[in-house]
């Protein structure tokens, strides 16, 4: 099968402007005189371009007040050279092996009173800039960039849906490959190979847990093989061109479940997960979210078998803001985009889960995921 193409466009230049625009309007506001942010997500979010982090120094400085600029190596500048600097109004700021790019980044900022650094710098490049930057306080830019991230735009939207359409081909695809006498590495192969048949640039993260391994929710694939009556958790996702990802979860079963109790506990993790889905709305809080999920499954006496909140958010990265969590007071609005994921895991018997990705739109909430939410029962 032929890779396919996908076109949702990169930011454009007015768009990356004006998130950088927030990004600066956002540390005034947290009394923050910069942001210095290193590559990945949170440079892609604000440039388009997530770079990479070695030992020499990049780093992009949103100054609160003032001209960002791109500190970086000038031999890897080019990397670079997609960004609409001019555009974006960014200085870019090259150095040469035997400069001091900290010094270069103080000599940019003066004497700050308070910087933010991204959460992921490496701990070389903190130490270095907290010593070049003399008596300011140094935090985490997180805080920060994260109340931008959390609410998408339209063409964020739109990665989302294309990202979930192309993993729901997969998990159409899953029968294919998920046959008795198979391992979980084997059938995790073939899975790996038609995510990226299906658009993405790769495969993230591929789960398949079967028999006992299902209740192993972060289990990854084993040599373990696959047997006839095996209920089989399936993981999978990852990013595609435009940088957002997917991540959806469905179970299976190889013929008919050994079981007997599969049926009627999986009915339970089926209302359990319709029931979260449906309770997304504008100023519904995360931790609700997680409660109508989980009280169903704790009514029914499975409560100890749910064993992780109930979702994450989604986008430049698979795990972001929001997390939808027993104490996440935050209240939801329209552009955040998360899982709705609850599972039931009975460890040395069987697991199951049901991952949808969903979006909380002006009226409520959208699924960007359609595959059927049935267990679903294979010839074997």
């Amino acid at each position: 099968m032929s890779r396919r193409s996908l076109h949702t466009p990169a930011p454009d230049a007015a768009a990356l402007r004006a998130r950088l625009d927030r990004a600066r309007a956002a540390a005034a506001a947290a009394s923050t005189d910069a942001l210095l942010i290193a590559p990945g997500s949170d440079l892609r979010y604000l440039l388009g371009q997530a770079g990479g982090s070695f030992e020499r120094l990049t780093t992009l400085v949103v100054p609160a007040d003032g001209t960002p600029a791109l500190v970086v190596p000038k031999l890897e500048a080019p990397g670079y050279a997609d960004v609409p600097t001019d555009e974006l109004g960014v200085e870019l700021l090259t150095w040469v092996d035997g400069d001091d790019p900290y010094k270069l980044v103080a000599d940019r900022l003066g004497k700050p009173g308070r910087v933010a650094v991204s959460d992921f710098t490496p701990a070389l490049h903190v130490l270095a800039l907290r010593a070049a930057l003399g008596e300011a306080e140094q935090t985490l830019a997180g805080p920060v960039v994260r109340e931008l991230r959390m609410r998408k735009d339209a063409a964020e939207i739109a990665s989302l849906r294309e990202a979930g359409a192309a993993i729901d081909r997969v998990h159409a695809r899953v029968p294919e490959f998920l046959r008795p006498g198979r391992t979980e590495a084997e059938v995790g192969a073939d899975i790996a190979a038609a995510i990226v048949e299906e658009g993405h640039v790769r495969a993230d993260f591929v789960i398949v847990g079967s028999g006992p391994n299902g209740a192993s929710p972060h289990h990854d694939v084993s040599g373990r093989v696959i047997e006839r009556g095996d209920v089989v958790v399936v993981d999978i996702g990852g990013p595609l061109p435009a940088g957002y990802n997917s991540d959806s979860t469905r179970t299976y079963a190889v013929g008919e479940p050994r079981d007997a109790d599969v049926a009627e506990t999986y009915a339970v993790l089926q209302r359990a997960q319709a029931a979260a889905v449906a309770a997304v709305r504008p100023g519904v809080t995360a931790e609700a979210v997680d409660a109508a999920a989980r009280d169903v499954i704790a009514e029914a006496g499975f409560g100890e078998y749910f064993i992780h909140r109930t979702g994450h958010g989604i986008g430049l990265d698979v795990h972001e803001e929001p997390y939808i969590i027993a104490g996440n007071a935050l209240p939801l609005e329209p552009g955040m985009a998360f899982s709705v994921e609850p599972g039931i895991y009975q460890p040395g018997r069987w697991g199951a889960r049901i991952e949808d990705i969903v979006i909380v739109t002006e009226a409520g909430v959208e699924s960007v995921n359609n595959q059927p939410h049935e267990l679903v029962v294979l010839d074997a």
